[in-house]
Parts: structure tokens; C-alpha cells; sequence
């Protein structure tokens, strides 16, 4: 599956930049030295992505930089369902035991591969990035309604984690009354330490504008030593290949 979407895609910037490089163009300078950009990145998992980038604008057709981010990562096979109506909680996953956050930094090169000094307009490029990521694994709670085994209309709410102990009740959805509050299973956090890369075609309206207002569409690779333990399944998986677009706002100087 990776090497059907990434090959393509470093095929197609291949053959830009190979047509790009035969063109001869007027050597051009740099008019600011250092960029700061926000992002908000959307992917195909359902999951956001906030972040920012320092760049060092070494030429005018590359800008290396390094960026840090947050966001969650969700397993592919999570299917999010509604509460039922008549009560107080958030739509949940069902047979989902940990949510997965993901800290990530690296460092990363963005080339145009058009002279954009000349032309007020698009300048079309593409970037790309790599670094460490480090994991957040936080228990998910779901509210159970804990029923007698006497009197089937009494029952007790309880907050609750999977485990053995649990499991019965956790995966039944005739208990489940929504997911618990986000603060729940903070106190209970563990590290996933692993790594990110990302590869992007980079659309820049006013390239050489002391404001930055960008669009990236592109892939990204989320990999860990071992499966994130994200689901009650043998499905879990140490790798994440996600599309995304990024929108980025930021300032020149």
C-alpha cells in the first residue's frame, strides 16, 4: 500500500522538477531571511493537527525548516457512534482502549520549482519532512451502566477502563452510555516513542509576500517499534499512512 501511494507522487515531482531544471531562468535573491508559519492540517483518519513551522530561507526556490506539532491519531478501523439520547455523554468508539496523541518534530526542505519574484501568483512546489514522534497513550473510559443482576432496572453508572476484569461489560454494547469526559485517564498516560515523514506538493499564494498564506496536499507516516494498542482487536498496527491538507498562515521577516 505505501509504495502504490508515495512512488507516484515522488514520480510526479521527479518529472516537474526535471522540466522545471531545463528552463533557464534569471538567478534571483532572497528579499526575507526567516519565515514563521501556523498550520491546521486535516487528515483521512478524521484527526487534526496543529502546528508550526521556523523556516531559513536559504535561496529563492528553498527554504529549510523545522516543525513541531500535536494531534491525535486514530486507528482506521474506528467507527464513532452516538450516545443514546437520553443521556449526558460524548459518541464513542466501541472496542477502542486507548487514544493515541502524537508529539512530532523534524526537519524538512521546501523547493519551488517556478520563479515566483517575477509573477504575482501561485508559486507550486513541494516539501518535505522526517523526524521523531512521541506517543501519548491515554486510557479511554466509557460510561457503563453496571446493571443488578436481581432487578434489571437497577443500575449504577461507573467510569471505566478495558481490562479483564472489565472486559465483559466494557464490550457490551447494551452498557455502554457514551465515553467519558476528555480529562478522564490523564493521570494514567504512557510514552510511545516513534517517528514521522511527510511528502507534499506546496501551493503559495504571494511567495514573496512578508505574509505567508499556503496550501499543502499530501501524505504523512506515522511509525512506531510495536502496535499502538489502540483497539480491543488483533488489528492494531505500528504504522500510519495518512493524506492531508494543510493550510499554513504566517509572517516573513
Amino acid at each position: 500500500m505505501f509504495r502504490k501511494i508515495v512512488l507516484p507522487i515522488i514520480a510526479v515531482i521527479a518529472i516537474i522538477s526535471t522540466t522545471e531544471a531545463q528552463v533557464a531562468q534569471e538567478p534571483l535573491g532572497i528579499i526575507y531571511n526567516f519565515e514563521t508559519t501556523y498550520n491546521l492540517k486535516l487528515t483521512t483518519n478524521r484527526g487534526y493537527v496543529f502546528g508550526m513551522e521556523k523556516g531559513r530561507l536559504r535561496t529563492y526556490d528553498r527554504t529549510t525548516y523545522y516543525h513541531w506539532s500535536i494531534g491525535e491519531i486514530h486507528s482506521p478501523r474506528e467507527v464513532r457512534q452516538s450516545a443514546p439520547p437520553q443521556t449526558r455523554y460524548r459518541s464513542f468508539v466501541y472496542g477502542k482502549q486507548n487514544a493515541l496523541y502524537a508529539l512530532r518534530a523534524g526537519w524538512g526542505v521546501k523547493r519551488y520549482l517556478s520563479e515566483k519574484a517575477k509573477v504575482k501568483g501561485v508559486a507550486v512546489g513541494y516539501s518535505y519532512s522526517f523526524g521523531p514522534t512521541l506517543g501519548l497513550v491515554k486510557p479511554y473510559y466509557l460510561a457503563l451502566a453496571l446493571y443488578s443482576p436481581d432487578n434489571p432496572l437497577n443500575y449504577i453508572i461507573r467510569l471505566q477502563r478495558y481490562s479483564d476484569k472489565t472486559a465483559e461489560n466494557f464490550l457490551n454494547p447494551n452498557n455502554i452510555l457514551g465515553a467519558a469526559p476528555f480529562t478522564r485517564g490523564l493521570n494514567d498516560l504512557s510514552l510511545l516513542p516513534g517517528g514521522n515523514a511527510s511528502l507534499a506538493f506546496h501551493l503559495d499564494w504571494g511567495a514573496f509576500d512578508e505574509r505567508v498564506k499556503a496550501l499543502e496536499l499530501g501524505i504523512m507516516l506515522d511509525v512506531f517499534p510495536r502496535p499502538a494498542p489502540i483497539l480491543v482487536s488483533e488489528y492494531n498496527s505500528p504504522f500510519f499512512i495518512n493524506f492531508f491538507a494543510n493550510v499554513q498562515f504566517g509572517k516573513r521577516r
